[in-house]
């Protein structure tokens, strides 16, 4: 099964002041919404929209695409049923979409000087060296 997704629309406002001090401790929530599902020619237009918040309320990322899976007719038809079923949607299908939309969120956030919407890696401080092993650095 393969998967493409393609971004059609994306709007983003800063609500927080530039002149303002960032507030400590902002939490920033994903929803990935599917749409619908439409069966095209051996494959599966599938629409979505993902926003991102931030509280308190800094600002909002708003992006609506659609997602293509193809792959054999019996995968074809089982995620098209699962979906009239009200099943969840395949983990690979989710991760495609929140994995494009995350990318281009993080350009946005850099762009409207907001925390970007996945944590960035930390350096951590070095430990103090434990004075009662031994060192083995000369």
């Amino acid at each position: 099964m393969q998967v493409r997704v393609d971004i059609n629309y994306i709007s983003a406002e800063r609500f927080w002041g530039r002149d303002e001090p960032a507030p400590a401790g902002v939490h920033i929530s994903t929803n990935v919404n599917i749409v619908g599902v439409e069966p095209k020619e051996e494959k599966l237009a599938i629409p979505f929209v993902v926003t991102i918040g931030y509280t308190p309320s800094v600002a909002q990322i708003n992006i609506k695409g659609q997602a293509m899976i193809s792959g054999t007719s019996e995968e074809i038809k089982k995620i098209h049923g699962d979906y009239k079923s009200k099943k969840p949607p395949p983990p690979i299908l989710l991760q495609a979409i929140t994995n494009t939309s995350l990318i281009e969120a993080t350009v946005i956030s850099r762009t409207l000087n907001i925390p970007p919407p996945v944590p960035l890696p930390g350096v951590h401080a070095p430990q103090k060296p434990d004075k009662e092993r031994p060192s083995y650095v000369g």
